[in-house]
């Protein structure tokens, strides 16, 4: 019989209704998230005045260009261990005032250098936001529908990068390249003042860690109001790693197998998305498409993936997510197959960029529903760390899908290869998530049993 004055924070999160807090929670790292894909952004849109001003070539802004990259994967490496021991909160906004102050600071480069070196300060802070406030939002969610909402804020990234490409037509021309930078760094600075005072910390977090309940019963309050009064006891009815540090618990058994999984499956997965999104444009061009067809065409894939964050979320909340997320990275594979086969006919343009939309549906889209994924593996305890090293790796693989795209470019390999080749790393990640499936399903007897001994 259960025990009236103790409550189950899961459980309660899981029956209450998506209440108004939740929904102020949602809109707060949709802004850090829109924040982070502007800033992330802001580099390519200024770069030709950049170039024009400072008399270069497009190959002396490699390191700027990349070091972001580089930032992003350290970051989101370093930042999960120190959400699991600070908390997410504190976490969040120091990496929105990073990445704020470095991109306001990055408005008045003099040089290369300069440029490189707040730029990839600046992807540190990019890199740690977005775990960080998965992290934090997930744990908020009701599990039937943790995927979908995650997956709404996290379209918040390429709406806020498109709204730089937007803001930057009529920024440069009247104020200079730096206009879009200042924006970049005085927005977050200013989302920094009010974050400390209504975003919440992590109530699962709050319990683990021993918070006063007086603490934990306000924020509870605000999720729902009634009922608070005579619990006495909050819990989280999860398995702890005993003394283990968040590192190494998801790095030994039982998570280490299912870990190798979510990376694979990120690196792989980012692999094609940044391959595509870096260059793509360029691909279609040279396959003979004019400017406005090819910037179109390209314009289509970040659209496919907000429609495809929503859809996919929506359907892993009522099917088995693993198996549906599979099935995605098998379609992307296919569809990718088929760009390049369209490719080969660029008179085909409605076939071609409705194959481009749909293949943003698929990776851009699962790429978001993984980060939910991820969030709904791991405990409490390690679950910044397991969500902040999962894109840690898969950074690298956005990297390497950058250099892989420009060596394939330097051999001269055609637009048709290179589409078709992506269908490798998709398949991958579809292998990945099928095998993470039926590792869960294999340690659910064991676990089942354990359990029964006590």
């Amino acid at each position: 019989m259960a025990n009236p004055t103790s409550l189950d924070i899961e459980a309660f999160i899981d029956r209450t209704r998506f209440s108004p807090f939740q929904w102020l929670l949602l809109l707060l790292c949709f802004l850090v998230i829109f924040m982070d894909g502007y800033d992330m952004a802001a580099i390519a849109y200024v770069a030709p005045s950049l170039l024009d001003e400072w008399g270069l070539q497009k190959a002396d802004l490699g390191p700027a260009m990349s070091a972001a990259l580089f930032g992003l994967a350290f970051g989101s490496l370093l930042s999960g261990p120190l959400a699991d021991r600070i908390g997410r909160k504190p976490a969040v906004i120091f990496s929105v005032l990073l990445f704020g102050a470095f991109s306001l600071a990055t408005a008045w480069s003099s040089s290369v250098g300069s440029l490189t070196v707040l730029r990839l300060v600046t992807g540190l802070g990019l890199g740690a936001a977005m775990p960080n406030a998965i992290t934090l939002l997930s744990e908020y969610c009701p599990s039937k529908r943790r995927t979908m909402i995650v997956s709404a804020m996290l379209c918040g990234f390429p709406l806020g990068a498109a709204a730089g490409g937007l803001l930057a037509g009529y920024l440069i021309p009247a104020l200079g390249w730096r206009s879009v930078l200042v924006v970049g760094g005085v927005v977050p600075i200013l989302l920094c003042g009010l974050l400390p005072w209504v975003l919440p910390e992590s109530v699962r977090y709050m319990v683990l860690k021993g918070y006063p309940n007086a603490s934990i019963r306000a924020i509870l309050r605000r999720v729902k109001s009634e009922g608070m009064e005579q619990i006495e006891h909050f819990v989280i009815a999860e398995k702890i790693a005993d003394g283990h540090s968040a590192i190494r618990a998801i790095l030994t058994a039982p998570h280490r197998t299912i870990t190798a999984l979510l990376w694979l499956s990120c690196f792989m997965s980012m692999l094609v998305f940044y391959m595509i999104v870096s260059w793509m444009p360029l691909l279609l061009k040279e396959a003979g498409l004019a400017v406005q067809q090819f910037s179109h065409i390209s314009a289509l894939f970040p659209l496919g993936g907000g429609v495809g964050s929503i859809l996919i979320g929506w359907v892993m909340d009522r099917r088995e997510p693993n198996k549906v997320l599979a099935f995605t990275y098998l379609l992307a594979g296919l569809l990718a197959y088929g760009v390049g086969l369209a490719v080969g006919n660029v008179s085909q343009t409605l076939i071609l960029g409705s194959l481009v939309f749909f293949m943003g549906v698929a990776s851009g889209g699962g790429q978001s529903a993984l980060a939910s994924l991820a969030a709904s593996y791991y405990p409490t305890s390690c679950r910044a760390t397991g969500v902040g090293s999962m894109y840690g790796v898969g950074r690298f693989g956005a990297i390497s899908g950058v250099l892989a795209g420009a060596e394939l470019l330097r051999y001269q390999f055609p637009a048709t290869t290179i589409f078709n080749l992506l269908l490798i790393p998709a398949w991958l990640v579809c292998l990945a998530l099928l095998l993470k499936y039926y590792s869960e399903r294999r340690r659910e007897p064991l676990l089942t049993r354990a359990q029964d001994k006590y």
